[in-house]
């Protein structure tokens, strides 16, 4: 029944894009699985035609809040949709029709314990709803506005439904198309739904805001509203209110004479910090979720989607930023063979030949043209040139490297991304490969030599007191072991012997029922 459930919802969504005409044309599909492109063709005869832009991005909205969701996430997957879709893709928006405010009251009880008429001397309408909880101001009974996230009722069984049939549908991808197991579809939808199940408790988001607050105390130009913690729980998410102008209302930032251009500096130098210095980066920083203050300082808001990278990952992005910048192709590729992000079988040069070829007409564009989106758009075409596999742990990266782009262009559209970027990115490198950086690096290890040395006493000891049992055996005429013992010492071994078998058959078992579910 899960088998026909999946395909009837699927089916539905099927008719939903086809009505809007979101299917790519079959002559683009030429390479898929027959029966894909049969699907294709079927559905083009169904299609509404009509012009314009955001197709796909209206057939998701129609769908719900699970596929608005998964249109965000593929508009970080160029190479999955190809960058006209993602492009269209991250300009979705996920404003839906708020709750109702009695509904919204009844969450705050459950999970707070009282009513808001206890809670709050005010308690306002939704001021805006998304797919997955809305936002309300509100006043305290000690005077302090504050703004409470509410998480839409029901909305967890929802997206678990979706997100099985999005399962379903890329373990098919993957037995049906060879080309698309490159991609790791089943990889991409298990990372959209970890993302997916840290929004669904807020407080982890109060806790990302918590950690973020911590990393960009000494920041000068970037802040991070405070949690309420009294007023937070699962469902329920309340922080300090925000008095701030919209990123997104330039009217209103020039009207109240901000620095525009020092804005973008601030956007991206602020995002490359968070991503090379702490490893920790909001990765939903549009233009909806940031605000400037009477001091033209940035705040963002809305932590429900963060990115982490590992001290790898961020000399990798470090590394490749600083090359391109300095148009050392030769480094680059030295960096994605060290990372592992190259296989081996490849030719260093070769590669970094392909780089010049990105690079080179990207540099000699003018400032205002030099675009960090276009650079990713051709890295990506090159992965499958040189059989480079998806890199999940990147994807949030690269989304909100081209998003962050985008707000600084719009605020100042002579914007020049590798100018802004320098600064930062020199420091660290600076830092992390100069003589500071050696001297922590030797003292990390000589901190791991030390832990080392602490527990090389008793490590010592219990060597000692081993050898001395030992020997008092060998002394005593050998280690002896009676005919009770052996036979109880066989019995264990065959018990786990046929625990073994026993273990091999369920999983033999279980193996090939997952190759029937996906066969049938």
């Amino acid at each position: 029944m899960a088998f026909f459930g999946h395909l009837f919802r699927l089916a539905r969504a099927g008719w939903v894009l086809a009505r809007h005409d979101a299917f790519p044309p079959p002559e683009d599909a030429d390479a898929l699985p027959l029966p894909a492109r049969i699907g294709l063709r079927l559905g083009q005869l169904i299609a509404v035609k009509s012009h314009g832009n955001g197709k796909l991005s209206a057939a998701l909205a129609e769908l719900g809040p699970s596929y608005v969701k998964l249109g965000q996430f593929l508009a970080t997957r160029p190479d999955m949709v190809g960058p006209a879709r993602a492009a269209e893709l991250r300009s979705l928006q996920d404003r839906l029709p708020p709750f109702d405010l009695g509904m919204a009251r009844q969450v705050i009880k459950a999970n707070l314990g009282r009513d808001t008429d206890e809670l709050f001397a005010e308690f306002g309408p939704p001021l805006a709803a998304a797919s997955i909880a809305q936002v309300h101001r509100a006043r305290t009974r000690e005077g302090r506005d504050v703004a409470v996230k509410i998480l839409r009722p029901g909305i967890e069984q929802r997206f678990a439904r979706d997100l099985s049939d999005f399962f379903f549908a890329a373990r098919l991808i993957e037995k049906v198309s060879a080309p698309a197991r490159r991609l790791r579809p089943v990889d991409a939808t298990e990372t959209l739904a970890q993302s997916v199940k840290l929004e669904m408790d807020l407080r982890m988001e109060a806790a990302a805001m918590r950690e973020m607050a911590a990393n960009v105390a000494d920041d000068p130009d970037f802040r991070v509203p405070q949690v309420e913690w009294p007023f937070t729980a699962k469902q329920v998410l309340t922080t300090d209110w925000i008095d701030g102008t919209p990123l997104s209302d330039l009217a209103a930032l020039k009207a109240k004479g901000l620095d525009l251009d020092r804005l973008a500096d601030t956007v991206i130098q602020s995002f490359l910090r968070h991503a090379i210095r702490d490893g920790f980066f909001h990765a939903d920083m549009h233009q909806g979720n940031l605000f400037a203050d009477a001091q033209g300082n940035l705040i963002a808001v809305d932590f429900g989607i963060m990115g982490r990278l590992n001290a790898k990952e961020r000399l990798f992005l470090a590394e490749i930023l600083y090359g391109f910048i300095r148009r050392d192709y030769a480094r680059v590729a030295k960096v994605h063979f060290d990372a592992g992000y190259v296989p081996q079988h490849q030719d260093p040069a070769v590669f970094a030949q392909a780089l010049r070829a990105i690079g080179e007409p990207i540099m000699d564009r003018p400032a205002h043209e030099i675009s960090m989106a276009r650079l990713l758009t051709q890295l990506f075409e090159v992965t499958g040139q040189f059989d480079m596999a998806t890199q999940p742990q990147l994807l949030l990266l690269q989304k909100t490297m081209v998003v962050v782009e985008g707000v600084a262009r719009m605020l100042n559209p002579n914007f020049n991304m590798w100018s802004s970027s320098e600064p930062v990115v020199r420091e660290w490198i600076e830092k992390k490969l100069g003589p500071l950086g050696q001297l922590e690096g030797a003292a990390e290890g000589a901190a791991s030599l030390g832990r080392l040395f602490t527990t090389l006493p008793e490590m010592l000891g219990q060597a000692q007191a081993a050898t001395t049992m030992l020997a008092d055996m060998a002394s005593a005429g050998g280690i002896k072991l009676d005919r009770t013992t052996t036979e109880a010492l066989a019995a264990a071994q065959a018990r786990h012997s046929r625990a073994g078998r026993y273990a091999l058959v369920a999983g033999a078992v279980a193996l090939i029922a997952i190759a029937l579910s996906l066969i049938f």
